[in-house]
């Protein structure tokens, strides 16, 4: 029911006060975060918990699969932001094992409007598909899948005129492509950075 995630809220607010009488006063001026963090809407990967940050120190934008669409206003708006207000220099594109948007994206069943959505994943898969059949396992498969998803989402930030842009007025912008664990809680870097033109 709805009136128990408020009833959780006010225990955790006020755990967090005896914690800490000072939490909430440092966290309403704390909105200076050095990472932009780009995830999956899967509750089972929040920014903040999975790295060990406090609220205020990541700002965060999720969508279905982490997928970078160059029209999405929403991402762009988010980004632009962070790079040009915030003055954030590090960007980390993060997907997870197990997603089920990689695996809606092949699974050959119809699941409606974001099948739209996740037509970069299955371009992806077509594009690798040798990489992807040398696979020993579906699994590995998705998970490889997943890996190269994650790469190409990195390399459509970095061709987005707001990252160009900054780019060109000497601003250091770093992207960073990571994937996330579900089976041992780690994330892994899969050296795909990009930081200049």
């Amino acid at each position: 029911m709805l009136s128990d995630l408020l009833k959780h809220n006010q225990r955790w607010s006020a755990s967090r006060q005896l914690e800490d009488p000072d939490y909430f006063k440092r966290l309403v001026a704390l909105q200076q975060p050095e990472y932009l963090w780009i995830g999956c809407s899967d509750s089972r990967v929040p920014a903040n918990v999975i790295t060990g940050l406090e609220p205020g120190e990541v700002f965060v934008h999720r969508n279905v699969a982490n997928l970078v669409h160059r029209g999405d206003m929403n991402l762009l708006s988010v980004l632009e932001f962070a790079v040009d207000t915030l003055g954030i220099q590090n960007i980390i594109l993060c997907g997870h094992y197990g997603c089920g948007g990689i695996r809606a994206a092949l699974d050959g069943h119809r699941h409606g409007i974001v099948d739209h959505w996740l037509q970069p994943i299955r371009d992806v898969a077509e594009s690798h598909a040798s990489v992807l059949d040398a696979c020993t396992s579906k699994t590995d498969s998705l998970d490889r899948l997943c890996e190269l998803s994650i790469q190409a989402q990195v390399d459509n930030l970095a061709r987005t005129p707001i990252v160009q842009y900054a780019w060109k007025r000497g601003k250091q912008v770093n992207i960073h492509g990571w994937v996330y664990s579900l089976n041992d809680g780690l994330i892994r870097d899969l050296e795909c950075s990009r930081s200049s033109i």
